[in-house]
């Protein structure tokens, strides 16, 4: 290389033999929104990387959690699919709306007999033997996004419904992206804004398991706590309740400070009062010519 003979090279000039980087478009390109965030060309602002460190019972139990919920929604799918159900579990554990656990937000509703969160913890999935080779397949997802990976694809999608159905509540979501047999969606509104998720793991993770089923848990009809429409009008109506019932404290007068009999005698707090200073227009007759040429150069 010319930049490598004696006489034809100066420091930096390495810099200028460079051959230029070509990179092949993808369909998840990562682009800078105005606002500074990161966002994903397609399904908007991207999930920030949640992390659960390699001790505890609660790394194991969220392990064990997000695998089952991988394995029974998304076994067969490619692993762009499993990677977007994982991110789906924890952008609902970011979410104020959902259990701030792994295992909190896959076994929600499972204590009854129709109608839970996801379907395969009230269906009589999770009573047949898992496949070995799959199982450890969604655990690999599953460890990966435990330690701090993204899915960006489906951005802060907190719902998903196979292609194969077309659930009440669709039209009213942010439609996103479909991978493979699964379409996700996000929060419209305040409720799907990037500020409205904390990926902060608090820890106290339940049993990895699903609840008892209740005698006293509905078993037809909605419940407003499983109900996306009625989780995302919660969610507004409670940031406008704040926000309506804020009130501005109005500050104290402080009171006058205790002086010496010596202080009070002499005139007490009007010893300290501001009230003679002089005025603006109180400027001394010599320096009422301050910052005026004193002769004009030249004259």
């Amino acid at each position: 290389m010319p930049f490598e003979r004696s006489g034809d090279s100066f420091p930096g000039s390495a810099f200028y033999y460079l051959a230029s980087e070509t990179t092949e478009s993808s369909g998840n390109a990562l682009v800078e929104t105005t606002g500074g965030a990161i966002a994903n060309a397609i399904g908007g602002p991207i999930a920030r990387s949640f992390r659960i460190d390699n001790s505890g019972v609660d790394r194991s139990r969220a392990l064990d959690c997000l695998t089952a919920a991988v394995y029974y929604e998304a076994a067969s799918e490619p692993d762009q699919g499993q990677r977007a159900v994982a991110q789906v579990v924890l952008n609902r554990v970011a979410h104020p709306s959902y259990p701030k656990t792994v295992c909190g937000v896959v076994y929600q509703g499972s204590e009854r007999s129709t109608g839970c969160q996801f379907s395969f913890t009230c269906d009589g999935a999770l009573s047949r033997r898992p496949s070995a080779f799959f199982w450890d397949r969604a655990r690999r997802v599953a460890a990966a996004a435990l330690s701090g990976a993204v899915e960006p694809s489906v951005g802060l999608a907190t719902h998903y419904h196979t292609i194969a159905v077309h659930p009440y509540w669709a039209p009213s979501l942010n439609y996103l992206i479909t991978v493979g047999a699964h379409r996700f969606y996000s929060f419209k509104g305040r409720a799907g804004d990037a500020g409205a998720f904390r990926f902060a793991y608090g820890g106290g993770e339940p049993s990895a398991a699903p609840h008892p089923h209740s005698n006293t848990a509905q078993t037809t009809g909605e419940d407003p706590a499983l109900d996306p429409l009625a989780l995302q009008r919660a969610y507004e109506a409670g940031l406008k309740s704040a926000q309506g019932t804020g009130e501005t404290a109005t500050p104290r007068a402080a009171a006058a400070p205790a002086y010496s009999q010596d202080v009070r005698e002499r005139g007490g707090d009007a010893l300290y009062r501001g009230d003679k200073l002089p005025g603006s227009d109180g400027v001394r007759p010599e320096y009422q010519q301050s910052g005026q040429w004193i002769a004009r150069p030249g004259g």
